[in-house]
Formats: structure tokens, C-alpha cells, sequence
């Protein structure tokens, strides 16, 4: 509490269960109701979910406290983990749910059992010392807007229990809790209670054990941290071949699980990076990338021009021909207005005059005479860019190869003038749809996209 301000809320995931019942309870008594908002997750998992947000938006408001709601959808795809996909989308909606509300602080309620069973689980699947430090007391997850915090990550289930039984709480027991089918649910009801009687203290020393785990990652981080300054290109989007190259196995293969985090990409298998590493080594720097095959969680890893970078999409399919998410066109009737924003891009197309001999000078006329529509690349859309009439126009595919713009980049809306495509993003106007000589006296404009990170 000491580390934040005093008029700054704070968001607590509250499922209903006694762990979350307790924080929730607990957070109004120390920090204040006004200071507290109650954020729910709808799974849809349980015949009881309509019931169990029912009775979470009565226990927030029997305290007086802010409640939200989100209800999301759980993937039910072959081999995808029911648990880990309900918790990705649990916490996509608690990040939406505070960046909505400017909301800088989500707490959890995860506790020392807890702890001690993610330890247990991650030793018994092999994992790395990322995985051994289980769950951080406070950490700020990438591409996250808050920060989230454990308080009480100290305690034991018992207490929690304890503490809900003497402020008379009630709280929902979710069924599915006691289904062993689930590898942490076996752990809770078959092998915690059996070394509990012979290992009393495991709980701490299972702590003790994510501490120095974390401890140990932070370093290699630090080592991570350094090589990715030499490596990092396009503001850490893709690393140099040779810089990744000239680094040994070990600390290649730590730079690569450090850069994918910073992306937001979800941990890789070890033998998935280390074929990666491999299949780099072999192709070299020089080598396009296009013979890679390690996919992985919905990209694919590509080699182009001397740049490592993963790309939405599977390998099977050519690099700079990524298959774009599909966004619906979008029109203007265009009537000289300074910009049109286009948030499913993330960008703004902005109109600027400019003088007629401007090489990028578009004639008002042009604009006006049908209206305007952006859209996403289908494939095979062609331009002339020389300005000579008689100049051939070329794909947009062989365009951004000889200007050396990866395919991460290339997700941009055309821009079209009626049925004829106008102007694409890092290539320029097409200037096979231009007038061979403009109106005397007629004012013209410069097309420019901006992503919304860069206008004001």
C-alpha cells in the first residue's frame, strides 16, 4: 500500500472464491471502498456462471465497491489446454477492464499453496529457471496496462480460510475445482496433503525455491538486456542475424526466450528453440529465411535480409505474402478533411497541401471524383511508382521486397479512389491513376499514414 499513491485505485480480480472473497473483503477494510474496484471474468465454463456473477456484484456492492463485469470465450480447440486458455482470456479481460477505467494496479489472489503447487508443476514439466520462479509478488507483464501484485502470496490457504470464517464471508466453490482430470487439482487434493505429513515446512522451502530461481532469471536477464542492445532492430521487432549468430548456443538461446517475452509471444519449448537456433545457423545471415519451419502460438519465425523476426501466421505459408487479419473496408466521401482515422489499422491517413511540384503531390480532383476506401491487401495488387507514364507497374509484393520492408511491416490499408487503388503506405501514390497534367490553379495534397503512436 506504501508504494501507492493515496487517491490510486486499485482493481481486484474477484471470482467469488474464498481466496479472492478474502482479498476483496480485506482491501476495502485498509484501503477504502472508494478506492476500490471489483473486476469479474464470465468464462462460461460452469452451468453456475450466471449465478456466480450474481453473487460477486452483490458482495461488491454490499461493500460499497465499483463492480465490472466481462464475459469472454474460452477456446475449445484440440490440444489447447482448457486451464491455460481460460486463464489467457481471464487476463485479457482484467487488462481490458483496467486500461478502460485508467486503472494502474490489479491485485491477485493468489497465496502460498498456490505458490507451492506452480513450483511443484513447473519442476514436473521440465521447465527453466522463468518457470521455477513461479508466480512474482508484483511484476508488469508486457504489452499489460497495470501492474499485477500478489499480497497474498505470503499466506496460507488455511489462514485465508480462517480469516473468511471469522468476518462470517460467503463465498462460491467452484466445481470444477475438485475435477483431478486437472494436473493442478491433483497436485492440491493427492500430493499436497502427503507432503504436508512428511515434508512440513515444503511450503517454504518451495518459496525459498522460487526465490532464488527469480533471482538467477534476473541475471540472465541482465545478460539478455545487454545482448539485445546489440541485436535489437526496429525499436526490438527483430534481432540482427549476425549479432544473434555470433553469440554461443547458451547465450543465443537466452536472448531468443528473452526477446520473445518482450513481444509478448508466449515461452517456446527448448527444443523448439533450439531447432530454431539451429535452422538459423544453418541458412546463415545471408540466407532469406524462406526454408525456416518453426512455428509457434500462431507465428511463424522468418530470416529476411539479414533480420530474425516472428510473423503472424504459419510457415507454410510465403513469407512476404502474410496472410493479414481480415478488417472490413472502410469508406470517405472525401470533403477536404485533414485526416481520417482508421482505428482497426491503428493509423490515420492525413491530407497536407502541398505544391504542385511536390513528386508526392496529389491533385484535389482525384480525391474528389469517387469515393475513397481503405482496405486490406488481398494479393496481387499492382502500382507504378517511376514517374514516367509509360513506366510498367509493378506488384506491391516485389515493391516492398526491393525496398527491404519485412513483412511485419506490410499490414497497412490501401487506399483506394474508387476502384482504383491511389496510394499504399511506405511505397507512395500510384501514379498510373494520376491525371497527366492537373486543373490550372488546382490545389493538391500530400497523403501521409501515421500509426496512432506517432500523431498527436
Amino acid at each position: 500500500m506504501s508504494a501507492l499513491a493515496t487517491d490510486a485505485r486499485i482493481a481486484i480480480a474477484f471470482s467469488g472464491g474464498v481466496d479472492s472473497s478474502v482479498l476483496l473483503d480485506a482491501a476495502v477494510r485498509v484501503a477504502g471502498a472508494a478506492r476500490c474496484v471489483a473486476l469479474h471474468v464470465h468464462h462460461g465454463l460452469s452451468p453456475h456462471a450466471d449465478a456466480w456473477l450474481a453473487h460477486c456484484e452483490a458482495f461488491a456492492q454490499a461493500r460499497g465497491v465499483e463492480f465490472a463485469a466481462e464475459r469472454v470465450e474460452v477456446s475449445r480447440d484440440a490440444g489447447v489446454s482448457v486451464e491455460a486458455a481460460a486463464r489467457d482470456a481471464r487476463y485479457r479481460a482484467l487488462d481490458h477492464m483496467c486500461a478502460t477505467r485508467g486503472i494502474a494496479t490489479l491485485w491477485l489472489a493468489q497465496h502460498a499453496d498456490d505458490q507451492a503447487e506452480t513450483v511443484l508443476l513447473q519442476l514436473l514439466r521440465g521447465a527453466g529457471l522463468a518457470g521455477l520462479a513461479a508466480m512474482a509478488p508484483e511484476y508488469l507483464p508486457a504489452n499489460a496496462s497495470a501492474t499485477r501484485v500478489r499480497p497474498l502470496l505470503h499466506l496460507l490457504r488455511v489462514q485465508l480460510e480462517q480469516y473468511a470464517s471469522e468476518h462470517a464471508l460467503r463465498w462460491i466453490d467452484d466445481e470444477s475445482n475438485a475435477d483431478t482430470r486437472y494436473a493442478r487439482n491433483a497436485l492440491r487434493h493427492d500430493v499436497m496433503p502427503a507432503l504436508a505429513v512428511h515434508f512440513p515446512g515444503f511450503r517454504d522451502a518451495l518459496a525459498r525455491t522460487a526465490a532464488h530461481a527469480a533471482s538467477a532469471q534476473r541475471l540472465l536477464d541482465a545478460l539478455a538486456c545487454m545482448d539485445m542492445e546489440a541485436a535489437s532492430r526496429d525499436e526490438g521487432r527483430a534481432l540482427s542475424h549476425d549479432a544473434l549468430l555470433a553469440l554461443d548456443d547458451d547465450r543465443a538461446l537466452n536472448l531468443m526466450r528473452y526477446w520473445m517475452r518482450t513481444l509478448g509471444l508466449v515461452a517456446a519449448s527448448s527444443a523448439r528453440l533450439g531447432d530454431a537456433l539451429r535452422q538459423l545457423r544453418e541458412i546463415g545471415a545471408a540466407g532469406e529465411g524462406h526454408a525456416l519451419r518453426v512455428d509457434h502460438a500462431g507465428h511463424a519465425l522468418r530470416s529476411y535480409r539479414g533480420l530474425v523476426y516472428w510473423e503472424k501466421g504459419d510457415s507454410r505459408d510465403p513469407a512476404d505474402e502474410t496472410a493479414l487479419a481480415a478488417r472490413a473496408p472502410s469508406e470517405l466521401a472525401w470533403q477536404g478533411e485533414p485526416v481520417w482515422h482508421l482505428p482497426q489499422w491503428r493509423g490515420t491517413f492525413v491530407f497536407a497541401d502541398a505544391a504542385a511540384g511536390d513528386p508526392d503531390a496529389i491533385p484535389v480532383s482525384v480525391l474528389r471524383r469517387a469515393v475513397l476506401s481503405a482496405r486490406s491487401r488481398s494479393g496481387g495488387e499492382r502500382m507504378r511508382t517511376g514517374p514516367a507514364h509509360d513506366a510498367p507497374s509493378r506488384t506491391l509484393k516485389n515493391l516492398f521486397q526491393e525496398r527491404g520492408i519485412p513483412a511485419w511491416k506490410r499490414d497497412v490499408p490501401l487506399l483506394y479512389s474508387g476502384q482504383d487503388l491511389l496510394f499504399v503506405p511506405l511505397l507512395g501514390v500510384n501514379r498510373s491513376v494520376l491525371p497527366e497534367q492537373a486543373g490550372e490553379g488546382e490545389s493538391h495534397v500530400r497523403i501521409v499514414w501515421r500509426d496512432d503512436l506517432l500523431i498527436a
